[in-house]
């Protein structure tokens, strides 16, 4: 039994939409986007992460690219498994006593997913070499991961706006009180935009460009203090298919994301007509916390504050706020009873 502890490697798993992050001892070892290139013909795994998602959009007849995970959840299983794989793969290359152990595995999962999306989790980390399965709901993993008590008896929003899926939830006593998982995140954001440039400039941009400009120039507010300068498009023009370039603004960028960050913001006051007045109290002397890649939209905590009329933080490190949390996760399985196997 002895051997046996010794040789179990522990990992911690955000799965996410569009990036998967893996944490071993309290750091990352991996953190790359959750895209898998296949070989069409043979199903056989070409690249994973950054590799493939420098071929996403650029792809011949023998290569497809796939992302295994849509609104948060597991969409194509067999890609999720071998994406899983690879990854775990890319710490066995750097720990040769990793190659030879058993694995315990801790996933952070949306909190709205149903029976189904779970066991989909579950069996794709099995399949990925996993003897023993735990999940944590991802907006209890961002508070953790924010530096929140989440066994105090103390009410916390969380509002994590990651790639698939915006989670929100007020935390109290080690469990969620109440919460709401929309999917309407970054991956919506990037479609607003692309939509934005075919309507607006007559230009088709993909993927890559459309997060660009987001990353660039994404404002949740017409009007900033400082912003940032115009970010140059080049593309085909829609009705001649010649070159051109157009600079966007940031003002354009607030104007297109609108409607969907209206959706977030009415999420938002559902979640908080649901709360207890006691845990709605201590949110109103705590704020509003923001997490998930989403949150590092220009404005938008200034945005959520003056639609909320509570004051909202922004997680030091947002991106990585749920991967450390899981990470947390991992080290406290005796001491969470939230933790589901």
């Amino acid at each position: 039994m002895g051997l046996f502890s010794f040789l179990t490697q522990e990992i911690a798993i955000d799965l996410g939409t569009a990036n998967t992050i893996i944490v071993q001892d309290n750091k990352i070892v991996v953190d790359e986007p959750s895209i898998v290139a296949l070989n069409r013909r043979t199903g056989e795994v070409i690249a994973i992460g950054e590799k493939a998602r420098q071929m996403h959009g650029k792809t011949h007849d023998k290569i497809v690219t796939v992302r295994p995970l849509r609104d948060g959840v597991i969409a194509d299983f067999n890609a999720a498994e071998l994406m899983i794989r690879g990854m775990i793969k890319m710490i066995k290359s750097k720990n040769q006593l990793f190659a030879s152990s058993s694995l315990k595995m801790v996933v952070c999962i949306p909190s709205g997913s149903t029976e189904v999306e779970i066991r989909a989790v579950r069996d794709s980390s099995e399949h990925a070499g996993a003897r023993e399965v735990y999940m944590v709901h991802e907006p209890m993993a961002a508070a953790i991961g924010i530096g929140i008590d989440v066994l105090a008896p103390e009410g916390n929003m969380i509002v994590d706006i990651g790639g698939g899926t915006t989670e929100i939830a007020v935390i109290s006593l080690g469990g969620i009180v109440c919460n709401k998982s929309i999917r309407i995140a970054g991956d919506d954001f990037t479609d607003d935009i692309q939509e934005y440039m075919r309507h607006q400039h007559n230009i088709k941009i993909g993927d890559r460009t459309a997060e660009e400009i987001k990353l660039h120039v994404g404002s949740a507010l017409s009007e900033l203090d400082e912003p940032p300068e115009n970010f140059i498009v080049r593309g085909p023009h829609q009705m001649t298919a010649l070159p051109v370039e157009i600079p966007v603004t940031y003002q354009e960028i607030a104007h297109c994301l609108d409607k969907s960050l209206t959706k977030v913001e009415a999420a938002i006051i559902g979640v908080l007509e649901e709360t207890p007045p006691e845990l709605y109290a201590d949110i109103f002397r705590n704020g509003i916390y923001l997490a998930g890649g989403g949150a590092l939209l220009l404005g938008l905590s200034k945005r959520v504050a003056e639609k909320t009329n509570i004051s909202v933080h922004v997680a030091d490190d947002p991106l990585h706020a749920v991967a450390r949390g899981t990470g947390i996760s991992l080290k406290n399985i005796d001491k969470f009873t939230f933790l589901l196997r």
